[in-house]
């Protein structure tokens, strides 16, 4: 299994970014994903999560509304649209597979996903 992260960079606020995630050595369709991300001197923060088929989509209050998750299940391809983005959405970003167990009301819970990318990174600074 292996997560490939991209996409990432400095950015000025207000601004966007498409972050990608490539996905190989499984079958990617079978399984639910989500991105996670990191930011400097705290813990790992759920952000957003789509299902396998790419047809229900959650995300953190925190990013709500700024932020759109995808996927091309064709391509093996899971995305971030990040728009509006603003000095606290400077981390590291990973995309991460949810074990099958993953629900509604466990998404978030960052135990539940077996596999991660490197992640990348994304600066928000003027």
């Amino acid at each position: 299994v292996q997560l490939v992260e991209s996409g990432g960079g400095m950015v000025q606020p207000g601004g966007s970014l498409r972050l990608s995630c490539a996905a190989s050595g499984f079958t990617f369709t079978r399984y639910d994903m989500s991105w996670v991300r990191q930011a400097p001197g705290k813990g790992p923060e759920w952000i957003s999560f789509i299902n396998s088929g790419g047809g229900a989509t959650y995300y953190a209050d925190s990013i709500k509304g700024r932020f759109t998750i995808a996927r091309d299940n064709a391509k093996n391809m899971l995305y971030l649209q990040l728009s509006s983005l603003k000095a606290e959405d400077t981390a590291l970003y990973y995309c991460a597979r949810a074990m099958p167990k993953v629900g509604k009301l466990t998404m978030s819970h960052l135990d539940d996903y077996d596999y991660w990318g490197q992640g990348t990174q994304v600066t928000v600074s003027s």
